[in-house]
């Protein structure tokens, strides 16, 4: 007994030693650039993340803390007593309005008697927080509170503290607060430690000057009082307005015996809040970084610059450092847990990944592409197969990650991986990263070509190895429930085989180039055979081992068209589906047409809308010149940034009515990645070639855009400018580094007609007429699919036949752009003869209204659906 009281003397006269926490003076945080700031919505989430540390909650404040991979506490709540004022004051249900920036969140609460600021950041790398016995960081989000009100106030911020490891480690029960004292007067100051039943894992929480809500004594019947932080604002000690001190809420853990005393805590605690100022500045300075160095689009449209900038931060946020390994790569998606440890999908997966990977090579952050493929080819099976699916505790010893079935069950993620790399590649001209990794690309081209992974012989890669995607289908007529080998997956299998070829070719195979190119046209014959159904026009869901087909109209053959030199070989019937109103709703595409007997708007896999599979869609769209549709598939996935979570596009939505399902993670990797590689790729037509300096354009700009501009495009180790703009009934095209260097630069287009202007510059031929489609915004929340859709548009020698859809009785409205260089009139405007079109022409203005002004001045065509049941179809044919 008397060694212990000699043990814990020293002890507790180091942590009752003068505390260097303290509010911390106001710094300036970043108020120009990228910003959404708006009124709060309550129920809508809000996401702060970072490689470190997550912040996940709603609107009216609450959130819940992450220091990866552990959930520190819950439910922060915020209760305020005025002086003078009787009754104490939720803050939470005064939240009044949420600024979002690529560095911080704040969250403002209004009261007539003061304003409160949430400030939220969650730092990239913070060495305050990081213990010198072990790189396990200890710290993670910094949250800080700025109060400003005339008289004193009484805070009081109560939460539920966790403790838990993110699924599927295994917890320990329910943490034991602790009020560790550290100040040597008699001032109550400390912070809570939790304890947890075993010594290696520990958790820190405070606010400086703050003392301890109700702590029941050790003699009290056992209770449950929630945590309190009780914090004292004083107007003249701590100032108002913009100039009022911050209270940061400080956050630590310890995983490690070093790291769980109450003095490492207590360290990590004070390392912490004399870091932040520095920290924040870190953070800012990164982020302006990111956006200066990374690819950004200027157009005509404010709304699509925007969300593409805010695609690249979401992204990058989306970072996680895996603590065992001290790798980084991408997790997809972040959502509240609730009463669960699994933050929405906030581990990594390699098929989200691997997407993803086409946005980042698009806006060139080449890096962050290696370190996410040198993190999936760590996790490489044995004999090639690429990784699926890795929590963020997968590494712990004590997880026995391998025997659960996620880390490898899809099979897609091993084509996926081959086309990355391949596109990686182009974009960069890495051939070290190549040569260095060839033993993993081969290993995953073995895998897929593997015989027995070809269970009907037929020469494609099946579900035997995997979903392809759909993890559940139902039996019906034509199905065998769960497919043998989707048409998804076929398409990757041809994919991966084109990318295959071309790897090869770099490394210097002729003879596995030769192969790979071989079997890639034999796929594509294939699906031809197996898979085309000529009575819908399209192509079936799946094979069956027997030959049949699994004939559902879906979404997925969509996926032909992800890579540059990849199509389909009908595809007409398909481009029209996946823009009616079967597929396509007013805010994305739903996965199953509506059509199909089992379609359900509220599953998973029949029916809901995923912004991934709009993004699919608009690039098919776009690279089989249908950029009407294109178009209007791009803006739906551009006006979810603002929709739910700001700055970030969800994971799903229901296929019946605009709402996000409850479960769906609102900052969702891909989901934002698929506003970027449809406007680079699809609007802007761009590819790279960067081993022969080539860029490659077929753009598809919206006929009321004069001009654009690509800058800070990467390609290789080159900065460019890529812009565009009209000239009469042509579009030209530059150019240069940001230096306005061209040597050695090539510019080029596949579009017959182009003219070579030079090496760097050319001319491509426009249409003579064109359409803009009207662009409206988002529907209300609740709203069922009304809007205006876009189903084919084609063109003769002087000719243009467009087909819509549209609800009964209403009209729409678009302005043609006449590009000739001579004043030509549109000589006729007809409906066309389908047996259902009773839609007619309200006007047409063929002239220009003033002779003065130049022959590209649009003029307008406004529709008339009629009366009747359902959707109705209207084709219109315009000659000149």
């Amino acid at each position: 007994m008397n060694t212990l009281r000699q043990l814990l003397i020293p002890i507790a006269a180091f942590l009752c030693a003068a505390s260097t926490q303290a509010q911390i003076p106001a710094f300036p945080l970043t108020q120009t650039g990228l910003v959404i700031s708006r009124p709060t919505q309550p129920p809508q989430p809000f996401t702060v993340a970072g490689p470190r540390g997550v912040l996940v909650g709603t609107q009216d404040g609450q959130f819940e803390s992450w220091i990866l991979p552990i959930k520190l506490l819950s439910h922060l709540t915020i209760e305020a007593n005025l002086e003078g004022y009787s009754v104490p004051i939720p803050v939470n249900p005064q939240s009044a309005n949420i600024e979002v920036r690529p560095d911080h969140t704040t969250i403002t609460y209004s009261h007539p008697g003061f304003t409160i600021r949430q400030i939220m950041f969650s730092p990239a790398d913070n060495e305050a927080g990081m213990t010198t016995a072990d790189t396990t960081p200890t710290t993670g989000p910094v949250v800080l509170f700025q109060i400003d009100a005339n008289h004193p106030l009484d805070l009081v911020f109560r939460f539920t503290p966790e403790m838990r490891w993110m699924w599927p480690k295994r917890n320990d029960g329910i943490p034991s607060p602790e009020w560790v004292p550290t100040k040597p007067q008699n001032t109550g100051e400390g912070f809570y430690m939790l304890h947890m039943d075993y010594p290696d894992i520990a958790g820190a929480i405070t606010i400086p000057t703050a003392t301890p809500g109700i702590l029941a004594p050790y003699q009290e019947r056992p209770q449950v009082h929630p945590l309190e932080l009780r914090v004292h604002y004083d107007p003249k000690r701590d100032g108002t307005g913009v100039d009022a001190k911050y209270f940061p809420l400080l956050m630590a853990v310890g995983t490690t015996p070093q790291t769980t005393t109450a003095i490492a805590l207590r360290q990590d605690l004070d390392r912490l809040n004399a870091a932040i100022p520095n920290a924040y500045k870190a953070q800012a300075d990164h982020y302006t970084k990111l956006i200066t160095e990374t690819t950004t689009i200027e157009t005509p449209d404010k709304s699509l610059n925007e969300a593409f900038n805010w695609g690249v931060v979401s992204i990058e946020q989306l970072k996680a450092h895996e603590f065992v390994s001290n790798q980084d790569a991408l997790v997809a998606g972040y959502y509240a847990s609730g009463d669960s440890a699994r933050p929405g999908f906030g581990w990594f997966f390699g098929r989200d990944a691997l997407y993803t990977l086409y946005a980042v090579n698009g806006f060139g952050d080449f890096a962050l592409t290696r370190s996410e493929l040198e993190f999936l080819i760590a996790r490489q099976r044995p004999e090639g197969k690429i990784m699926h699916e890795f929590s963020q505790t997968a590494s712990d010893p004590t997880v026995a990650w391998k025997s659960f079935p996620y880390m490898y069950a899809a099979a897609d993620a091993t084509p996926l991986f081959l086309m990355a790399v391949r596109d990686y590649y182009r974009a960069s001209n890495d051939l070290a990263f190549l040569q260095k990794n060839r033993e993993a690309i081969e290993k995953a081209w073995a895998f897929e070509t593997d015989p027995a992974h070809d269970t009907d012989h037929d020469g494609i890669y099946d579900n035997s190895q995997g979903t392809g995607w759909v993890e559940s289908w139902p039996a019906t007529s034509g199905s065998h429930g769960m497919p043998h080998q989707e048409v998804y997956l076929a398409l990757l299998d041809q994919q991966a085989s084109q990318a295959y070829a071309a790897l090869e070719t770099v490394l210097g195979d002729k003879d596995k180039a030769a192969n790979a190119t071989t079997r890639a046209a034999k796929i594509h014959s294939t699906i031809e055979s197996e898979y085309y159904d000529p009575e819908k026009g399209c192509y079936a869901f799946s094979h069956n081992p027997d030959g049949t087909q699994d004939k559902a109209s879906t979404v997925y053959p969509s996926i032909a068209y992800w890579d540059t030199d990849s199509s389909l070989a009908h595809p007409a019937a398909c481009l029209s589906q996946w823009a009616s109103p079967t597929i396509a709703t007013d805010w994305g595409l739903r996965d199953v047409a509506t059509t199909e007997p089992f379609y359900d708007g509220l599953s998973y896999h029949q029916g809901s809308v995923w912004p991934l599979f709009t993004g699919w869609g608009s690039l098919a769209e776009y690279r089989a010149n249908q950029p009407l549709a294109g178009e209007q598939m791009l803006m739906q996935n551009v006006d979810l940034t603002w929709a739910q979570d700001p700055g970030a596009v969800t994971e799903l939505l229901s296929g019946d009515w605009f709402v996000p399902f409850g479960r769906s993670t609102s900052h969702q990797l891909w989901s934002s990645a698929m506003v970027i590689t449809p406007t680079l790729r699809g609007l802007f037509g761009i590819s790279l070639d960067a081993a022969t300096n080539t860029i490659t354009v077929n753009p598809h700009l919206p006929a009321n855009w004069t001009n654009a501009r690509v800058s800070n495009l990467h390609l290789g180790n080159r900065t460019l400018i890529l812009n565009f703009y009209r000239e009469r009934d042509r579009l030209r095209a530059t150019i240069a580094d940001e230096d306005a260097k061209t040597e050695n630069l090539h510019l080029r287009s596949d579009y017959e007609g182009t003219k070579t202007l030079s090496t760097v510059e050319i001319s491509i031929p426009l249409p003579a007429i064109e359409l803009s489609i009207p662009a409206p915004a988002l529907p209300s929340p609740g709203s069922r699919p009304s809007q205006i859709k876009v189903l084919s548009t084609e063109y003769g020698t002087r000719s243009l036949t467009v087909r819509f859809a549209g609800q009964p009785n209403t009209n729409a409205e678009l302005a043609i752009r006449r590009n000739q260089a001579v004043y030509e009139k549109i000589k006729s405007v007809t409906p066309g003869d389908h047996p259902n079109e009773q839609a007619r022409i309200i006007s047409l203005n063929p002239d220009l209204p003033d002779p003065t002004k130049r022959a590209n001045e649009p003029t307008a065509l406004d529709l008339h659906f009629p009366q009747g049941q359902g959707w109705q179809t209207l084709e219109v044919t315009l000659t000149w």
